[in-house]
């Protein structure tokens, strides 16, 4: 056994460094998904006829599920086996993507992303616990995260650009079929590189507990989403009421049992909490932000897909060098210093944004999100790795699904919340910008969407239809405007909460500059 100076902790060999190449297939993948996604968006809901509302559940109907299923699939990979539950989840992605990329109507697209977040929920956790079992050492493990973010960032990078040239060739059903390859190779490669491991003491699953852990991340989700898009109404109320008591039901559940679906003991530790609720909060910003710059830059700008991806890539190379670096500029310096300095940029990013015009606001646009994507870069592999490492190694699935139910669930409020909020400044904003010669019928259409804007100012005459454009890209510039103003104060505040809750007590020992000793192979 190797010692290492920060414990007594196995060094991990050569085929747990090969089987971190494989568990980050999936991690690739799933973020290829999202990101060519916002890409194709707008073919998409031209071909199935997708209006605002089905294009939203497009978009979060994935997170919903993905974050309904997580703590399920969590606790079920430690104990049926977190390999098994990999590989059943990599085949059934598979097929889910196949039938979302010959979708025939919107609702059947709708529920292949269903199938697509189920699936999903069995992926993200089954890695992250594979990885805690692989690199037991603190520092290799930290280093191994690193590399597991870089390739979920990687996906994010490659993404648009794959994705704009697939849309400019061929059918927005083709951004689908990407995972399907990546899914073949990560099932025949798994067995014979991945440790299997389940928790032989684990008991059987409560189905009581899945149950009402479904009934109260669900309505809840729903109810968000439609206060968010059309204020408060009964329905939205009680849906939202509703899954609160279900999930204080599932809370004293979860107390009593002996083996609980979620172990509620993991949120005694105030880091491990803090953490939960900054990814959380950052989900919710950059999934909003990123929804409404998609649309900036394919619809405001006039861009193709391509040319859209080619401008997104900056942002996504920064993220992929923020979360390499990050983990080894913690040893140099406070950890809790280190998060903090990247929220903070996200920040400045947010506030860049905040000044972006309709017309000429390109550049301003991408450097915002190069601020706000390699900010946001810096603090996650550095609180998954608190995360990961706060648990057991027996319930290292749960708290993998923990982080991964509230990422997912501010993804899926992100789209939701700050989508109908740009959608609301949009529509509160164009009728004070329209000239009195567009007409009231073309008015009534250009306020459903921008894109909506877009396709009726085409068909009116040219000087009609280019003051209808140009007073739709200004109402959308606002939304997204008000977007990045709540986004400089919210992660501002997350940076002084980051500096108060992951203090540590001592400093971090400066080490020898030596990565390729965490990366070494060691047979």
């Amino acid at each position: 056994m190797n010692m290492t100076e920060a414990g007594t902790e196995e060094r991990a060999g050569r085929r747990e460094w090969l089987g971190l190449i494989v568990v980050a297939m999936p991690t690739l993948l799933m973020s290829l998904d999202v990101s060519v996604l916002y890409l194709a968006l707008p073919q998409l809901s031209a071909d199935l006829n997708a209006n605002s509302t089905q294009q939203l559940w497009i978009m979060d109907i994935y997170s919903f599920m993905s974050a309904g299923f997580l703590v399920t699939m969590g606790t079920l990979g430690d104990r049926v086996g977190r390999r098994r539950l990999l590989l059943i989840g990599a085949a059934g992605f598979s097929v889910a993507s196949v039938l979302a990329a010959y979708s025939v109507n919107v609702y059947m697209l709708i529920a292949s992303r269903a199938l697509l977040g189920i699936a999903a929920a069995t992926l993200t956790p089954s890695t992250l616990s594979l990885l805690s079992n692989m690199f037991k050492n603190p520092r290799q493990r930290g280093a191994a995260i690193g590399v597991w973010y870089s390739c979920f960032m990687g996906g994010m990078t490659v993404g648009p650009l794959i994705g704009g040239v697939l849309l400019d060739n061929f059918w927005w059903g083709s951004v689908f079929l990407l995972g399907v390859p990546v899914m073949v190779a990560l099932l025949i490669a798994a067995p014979l590189v991945l440790p299997e491991y389940r928790d032989q003491g684990g008991g059987r699953l409560d189905l009581v507990s899945v149950v009402l852990s479904l009934a109260a991340v669900l309505p809840v989700i729903y109810g968000l989403k439609e206060t968010a898009r059309t204020g408060w109404h009964s329905v939205p109320v009680v849906c939202v009421v509703f899954g609160l008591l279900v999930g204080w039901a599932f809370v004293r559940r979860q107390r009593r049992l002996d083996e609980p679906l979620l172990d509620m003991r993991l949120f005694g530790k105030r880091a491990f909490t803090a953490a939960q609720g900054i990814m959380l909060l950052m989900g919710i910003m950059m999934a909003g932000s990123t929804l409404l710059s998609a649309l900036y830059l394919q619809v405001v700008q006039g861009l193709s897909p391509l040319q859209a991806g080619l401008w997104l890539l900056p942002q996504n190379v920064t993220m992929v060098i923020g979360s390499m670096l990050a983990p080894h500029i913690a040893r140099r310096f406070r950890r809790e210093y280190v998060i903090a300095f990247g929220l903070m940029l996200t920040a400045v990013g947010f506030l860049l944004i905040t000044q972006v015009d309709a017309v000429g606001g390109l550049g301003l646009l991408v450097t915002g999100l190069v601020c706000t994507s390699g900010g946001v870069s810096v603090p996650m592999p550095l609180m998954t790795d608190l995360v990961v490492g706060a648990a057991p190694l027996e319930k290292a699935g749960s708290a993998a699904s923990i982080m991964q139910t509230g990422g997912e669930f501010g993804v899926a409020l992100g789209v939701a919340t700050l989508g109908s909020l740009g959608t609301l400044v949009y529509r509160s904003e164009l009728p004070h910008d329209v000239p009195p010669d567009v007409p009231a019928a073309s008015l009534h259409t250009a306020l459903q969407s921008i894109s909506a804007a877009a396709e009726e100012a085409g068909r009116l005459p040219a000087a009609v239809g280019g003051d209808l454009f140009a007073a739709a890209r200004e109402a959308f510039t606002s939304g997204l405007n008000t977007v990045g103003i709540i986004g400089a104060g919210a992660f501002l505040a997350m940076a002084i909460i980051a500096v108060t809750m992951f203090r540590q007590r001592t400093r971090p020992a400066a080490v020898e500059p030596a990565v390729a000793v965490d990366l070494e192979f060691r047979s």
